[in-house]
């Protein structure tokens, strides 16, 4: 993505929408300094109007992340079905939907052939999909591709329920909630993904959620960029589900400050490896 490719000719100008005419002009597409969280309502943002239920926190997660990319035009988004999709799919990014649970292979064989077709540009691979296609469907995709230490970052959109299909539980639904579909309660604790990408491969790995936006925005940032060289990194970021947790839309935030004080404590990992990285990147 660039403004090279999406500036229409001359010819066509008249017939753009307004919004696509202020993508051109305000987009956050080639930037000197890119875009981040703190920057939102500057810029024309990637993602739009998307049918996702009121006070979702899977949208906002998308939103904070997207606007916090390194190098949107150089970057490829992979996802696959599930809430993600619907907002990512009407998002101005090259965006690619996978067979559910495969996304970390796709995403691993797209990096490793960027490499060979750009080999003087980084081209960012990003995985962002929710806890069903990370923890349950795809584990052991998700899991073999930090194994092997391929350069891609794994963005976990932690809605803690399977939202678009009625409201199972998810191997990251916490011990004793009560779904639609789940009216007994979950009878295991959620799995520890954060635990399993630190001693899997990860070099880089934090567990967010969407009550600290900078946070959402910098550790996804940071994700990215260590993973162009150091390897696979994994970010984990918390957004309740009015609609299938039960609480009102308007207190999404609410329910991810609760979570935060308790057990979806802020956590950051790295390797001295990521963390020189890092430091020479900001240099």
């Amino acid at each position: 993505m660039s403004k090279k490719i999406i500036t229409p000719v001359k010819e066509f100008e008249e017939f753009l929408t307004p919004e696509y005419k202020e993508l051109i002009a305000n987009g956050p597409y080639n930037r000197d300094k890119p875009t981040t969280v703190d920057d939102l309502g500057t810029f024309y943002e990637m993602t739009g109007p998307h049918p996702h239920c009121a006070g979702c926190g899977v949208s906002l997660a998308i939103r904070l992340g997207l606007a916090s990319l390194p190098a949107p035009e150089d970057t490829i988004v992979i996802g696959t079905p599930g809430c993600s999709y619907f907002a990512l799919t009407q998002s101005t990014l090259n965006y690619s939907c996978t067979a559910f649970g495969n996304q970390n292979s796709v995403a691993s064989g797209l990096k490793r052939m960027l490499k060979v077709r750009h080999p003087d540009k980084q081209k960012d691979v990003l995985v962002m999909v929710g806890d069903g296609g990370v923890a349950d469907i795809g584990l052991d995709n998700t899991l073999h591709s930090w194994f092997r230490g391929e350069n891609i970052a794994t963005v976990m959109l932690d809605n803690e329920v399977y939202g678009n299909t009625g409201g199972q539980e998810s191997g990251m639904t916490t011990e004793g909630t009560v779904l639609n579909m789940a009216p007994t309660g979950k009878k295991f604790p959620k799995i520890p993904m954060f635990e399993l990408a630190k001693t899997s491969g990860c070099v880089y790995a934090a567990k967010v959620t969407v009550a600290s936006p900078k946070k959402v925005g910098e550790t996804i940032r940071k994700a990215i960029l260590v993973a162009r060289e150091i390897g696979p990194t994994y970010v984990q970021v918390y957004g309740p589900c009015p609609t299938n947790l039960k609480f009102p839309p308007s207190k999404t935030i609410e329910a991810a400050k609760d979570g935060e004080k308790s057990y979806y404590k802020y956590e950051e990992y790295m390797t001295d490896g990521a963390k020189e990285y890092l430091n020479r990147s900001k240099a």
